[in-house]
């Protein structure tokens, strides 16, 4: 009997294993393409090319952000850090809906960033990459923010 009931728990692990790969790993799939949008963009960022760096954004996101505007926030909060120094993925999570943007399939990335200047008391900085999937199956970042860690 003993046998019997590790017998039956194994096959409904292995079957909920099996019902769960599919879709972890079009989710996989989904965060590496993000992660490659999302460097795309900020090695534009980092170099400077505010410009293009916008004309590779999500259209949803250049709605909201005109690229006048998008330069000026690079300008004003970007660009004083000065250059990279380092910058580690820290988390991505595949995401399907957002607060305040519209539904869609999403990845949030988090980049801990150290920059060669930094603000007083402050070792990183998180860099917040939000591509987005689009119809034609890219990737186009949708979001980006630039915030000290929360304490």
């Amino acid at each position: 009997m003993r046998s019997s009931r590790v017998v039956a728990g194994a096959v409904v692990a292995v079957a909920c294993v099996l019902a769960w790969s599919p879709a972890w790993a079009q989710h996989e799939e989904a965060e590496a393409k993000a992660v490659e949008a999302a460097k795309a963009l900020l090695a534009l960022v980092d170099a400077g090319k505010n410009f293009e760096s916008w004309d590779t954004l999500a259209p949803y996101y250049r709605g909201v952000f005109f690229k006048e505007k998008w330069d000026a926030w690079l300008v004003n909060t970007r660009l004083p850090l000065g250059v990279v120094k380092s910058r580690t993925l820290s988390v991505k999570k595949y995401m399907t809906e957002l607060e305040g943007a519209p539904k869609g399939e999403y990845v949030v990335i988090w980049f801990k960033t150290v920059f060669e200047r930094m603000p007083k008391g402050q070792k990183e900085q998180i860099e917040t990459v939000v591509p987005m999937l689009q119809r034609d199956g890219t990737w186009r970042v949708a979001g980006y923010t630039i915030k000290p860690p929360e304490k």
